[in-house]
């Protein structure tokens, strides 16, 4: 059950949030069907691979982000003992981000594109994202001061979501010199995923470990400060590793390669940590779907983005790698595993206390897990072994673009294949959730 009434604004966040994630892995499919076959050039006309694209990348960012508001009016008023400041304005401002990502959707139909990746959002819908991120921060910030019961947890997500509508204006403007415009585009795409986003995955897992796992805030909180610590001398320093080729100095070279890696430790430690207190302390663990999402979270989340983001962003091997499908490979098990994972977390453990109940039958949500983390597995797996290859034939050997695609087709049918099976996880997940029914406990 909800211990406040302001929480129920979070239920239609994560339903728009999962019918994007649907839409987001369809659309992904397409794409893979791109690579994998010769389509006709009418249907190519009609919805080119660049507009797929865009409507991939930008699907994913708005789910996430509104996964990430959802399960923060989940859990503001829970962590501040207080009701949310005003649930109208978080009524509002879901309305304007999912109308401005309609019609961002609608406009790239028509070539409504600013066409720069992830940011593809003409200039008059950015205004209006800000609108909407504006909102969000005032109302939590409001609904925090108002209850005037600060912990690290707050402070840590505050500064995250904080950090996430600061950045953003950054990436608005169009720059004249491609350097510095690509400079000001990757303090947007870098600070966003692997810094504010990482401050509010930090304190959304560190306060759903404590609720399924009764371990001491202390435990989980003293992991932010790592987090917190990393975020301002990895996250940022890190992003160095996008400017090996904007023409920034060569020390760039050395702070983007070595500090990168570091930034999913301090989840992964939290996570196993709290493991060994569980274990210790024989403390039961209410909710053992949740607690299994969690942990998926942290241990993907170390491996697409600290070990597969460590291997590719090395000068040494991103000056061949740079931009071919190993930057694929990195991106898709980073972004499952930092943030996909993390939002199915928290609909996981808030969807039975918002339908009424607290125990559900978890044998589905189980399957979903584990369908969905293998297939990803393998489409990274996939998209690598392909990258490697398109490295290897387009600059060592020197081959043509095309000549290289066609060795690289069947890994792409491989990618189909794996996709397929997550779309079926991705069912699973969905039906599970929103048919979730309550199940007696066994004593």
């Amino acid at each position: 059950m909800i211990t406040y009434e302001s929480q129920r604004v979070a239920y239609p966040y994560f339903i728009v949030a999962l019918l994007l994630f649907a839409l987001q892995v369809v659309i992904g499919l397409w794409l893979a069907v791109n690579y994998a076959f010769t389509l006709p050039q009418g249907l190519v006309d009609v919805f080119p691979f660049s507009t797929a694209r865009a409507m991939h990348t930008n699907l994913l960012v708005l789910w996430m982000l509104l996964g990430f508001m959802g399960g923060t009016y989940f859990m503001i008023p829970v962590e501040s003992r207080s009701e949310l400041f005003s649930t109208r304005l978080a009524y509002v401002q879901l309305i304007v981000l999912v109308t401005t990502g309609v019609a961002a959707l609608i406009g790239f139909l028509f070539g409504w594109t600013q066409g720069r990746p992830l940011l593809e959002i003409p200039f008059t819908l950015d205004i209006f994202i800000v609108i909407g991120a504006l909102i969000f921060l005032f109302n939590v910030a409001m609904t925090l001061l108002r209850a005037n019961n600060w912990t690290v947890i707050q402070g840590t997500l505050l500064g995250g979501l904080a950090s996430l509508a600061l950045l953003y204006l950054f990436g608005i403007p169009f720059y004249k010199n491609l350097a510095i415009d690509w400079y000001y585009w990757w303090w947007v795409i870098h600070l966003w995923v692997e810094g504010a986003w990482e401050l509010v995955t930090g304190a959304i897992i560190a306060w759903i470990l404590m609720q399924i796992t009764g371990v001491e805030r202390q435990v989980v909180e003293k992991w932010l400060y790592v987090e917190i610590g990393l975020f301002l001398f990895t996250g940022i320093t890190g992003t160095g590793h996008h400017y090996y080729w904007l023409g920034a100095p060569r020390y760039w070279l050395w702070f983007g390669g070595i500090f990168s890696a570091l930034e999913p430790l301090p989840i992964l430690l939290m996570v196993v940590d709290t493991f060994r207190h569980v274990k210790e302390r024989k403390l039961q663990i209410v909710n053992p779907v949740v607690w299994i999402f969690a942990v998926g979270c942290a241990i993907y989340h170390l491996i697409g983005a600290g070990v597969w983001g460590f291997i590719h962003t090395l000068p040494q091997i991103n000056y061949y790698t740079h931009g071919s499908q190993v930057t694929v490979s990195h991106g898709h098990m980073a972004f499952f595993g930092a943030y996909a994972l993390l939002n199915l977390t928290v609909f996981y453990y808030a969807f039975p206390k918002l339908k009424g109940f607290e125990h559900f039958h978890q044998n589905m949500g189980k399957w979903g897990f584990w369908v969905t983390s293998s297939a990803m597995f393998v489409l990274g797996l996939a998209f690598g072994v392909a990258g490697v290859l398109q490295s290897y034939l387009e600059r060592v050997l020197g081959m043509g673009f095309m000549i290289a695609q066609a060795q690289m087709q069947l890994w792409f049918k491989v990618a189909i294949g794996s996709g397929l099976v997550f779309l079926v996880g991705v069912i699973i997940i969905i039906y599970d959730l929103l048919r979730m029914k309550p199940a007696e406990v066994r004593r």
